[in-house]
């Protein structure tokens, strides 16, 4: 998991915050609901699989501030992951406090938001250092396409190409990204498993659940019915033992 060094490591950082940097923005955390199902998913999917991993900080819609004083610009991305920081909650996202950007962001664009995404955010992140950037167009109809991903090479973004199969790989955190027919699907390729949320785990173990529920049905309506013949045939064969007992 540990694959790389972004900047210096500190344990914690101080979340002190000044009317200079404000914890929010005033802006809604997605332009829909199913950009807040995605963000929200996706969110839960890397926290479930960076669970065992101690130094690694992961946000979304938090304030991020990349200088200290007035002249600060600051963004609040989709989601963001930072190793060596520790898993300290934080109000705010300060770059000189923490010691380092953060080394994965992505963002969920919509039609506010793409060409800020595929421009201003490009060159903004790039500037600050941050090794990769993804980007997942939810509605399917803004980005040139629907899943992209950028990778900082000498102080500028590349783009990433597909694999193969169609994924984006994040050499960041290990995964590939993949489109699927109803969203997105983040797949780990060290454990060869399809990462799920809370929610999907829930799901299939309901339908495990219900699958050896069934199947247990099954098993007692075939054994009830093998008792019945079975009973029969004791009936049947104790009226032929009577029968020639009697001729």
């Amino acid at each position: 998991m540990e694959k790389h060094s972004n900047g210096r490591q500190i344990p914690f950082a101080p979340t002190e915050t000044a009317d200079l940097y404000p914890e929010s923005d005033g802006k809604p955390m997605a332009e829909t609901d199913l950009h807040i199902q995605w963000i929200i998913w996706l969110r839960q999917v890397l926290e479930g699989y960076f669970r065992q991993t101690p130094d690694v900080y992961l946000s979304g819609n938090i304030m991020m501030y990349d200088i200290e004083g007035p002249l600060r610009t600051a963004v609040s991305p989709d989601i963001l992951v930072s190793f060596g920081i520790g898993k300290k909650a934080r109000r705010t996202y300060k770059v000189w406090e923490e010691g380092k950007p953060p080394d994965f962001v992505m963002e969920f664009s919509s039609k506010r938001s793409y060409q800020n995404d595929l421009e201003g955010k490009v060159a903004h992140y790039a500037e600050m250092g941050i090794p990769e950037y993804f980007l997942y167009d939810v509605d399917r109809r803004y980005l040139p396409t629907p899943l992209m991903g950028f990778r900082l090479v000498e102080d500028a973004y590349i783009e990433v190409d597909p694999d193969d199969d169609g994924g984006l790989y994040s050499e960041i955190l290990n995964l590939n990204f993949h489109l699927l027919d109803d969203g997105i699907g983040v797949y780990a390729p060290d454990e060869g498993v399809w990462l799920q949320s809370p929610a999907d785990a829930a799901i299939v173990r309901a339908e495990h659940a219900e699958t050896r529920a069934e199947q247990a049905e099954t098993r007692a309506e075939l054994e009830a019915e093998a008792r019945q013949k079975a009973e029969e045939e004791i009936l049947r064969l104790q009226e032929e033992i009577t029968r020639l007992k009697s001729s």
